[in-house]
């Protein structure tokens, strides 16, 4: 119940589904027009989790993670996060997915599209040696 109407809300978005697997409860969805590619959808009720690989450390540079949690205050949903193995940035966000409505939906990925749109010069540069 929970997938299908995860599936409805993408699709009433005009994103692109390009992997889905009911089974293990994700999706991988696209935008040209966002900028937004590969980013997984995770629907494990009760939750529905938002993640999108952003860039892999190159070296742990302190200035690099004071900018990313300074950018965290600013960003209205979701944030950076690392992964468990500390190398890869990560933007994540998460919902409760039995009260999800499509608006909810719509603006957690626009969102999402903002942050890549004003701050992706800043990602290329820390994603540089």
């Amino acid at each position: 119940m929970q997938f299908s109407k995860v599936e409805k809300y993408i699709e009433n978005s005009g994103f692109s589904i390009s992997k889905k697997d009911e089974q293990e409860g994700f999706f991988m969805i696209e935008s040209d027009a966002d900028g937004i590619r590969n980013l997984i959808i995770g629907v494990a009720p009760p939750v529905i989790i938002f993640e999108l690989y952003l860039f892999t450390l190159v070296d742990e540079r302190s200035e690099v993670f004071k900018a990313l949690l300074i950018k965290n205050r600013d960003i209205i949903h979701g944030g950076f996060a690392l992964t468990e193995d500390g190398k890869k940035v990560i933007y994540r966000y998460t919902l409760q997915v039995h009260n999800l409505d499509q608006n909810e939906f719509d603006a957690a990925i626009n969102s999402l599209s903002l942050l890549l749109s004003e701050y992706y010069e800043q990602l290329i540069q820390f994603s540089k040696p």
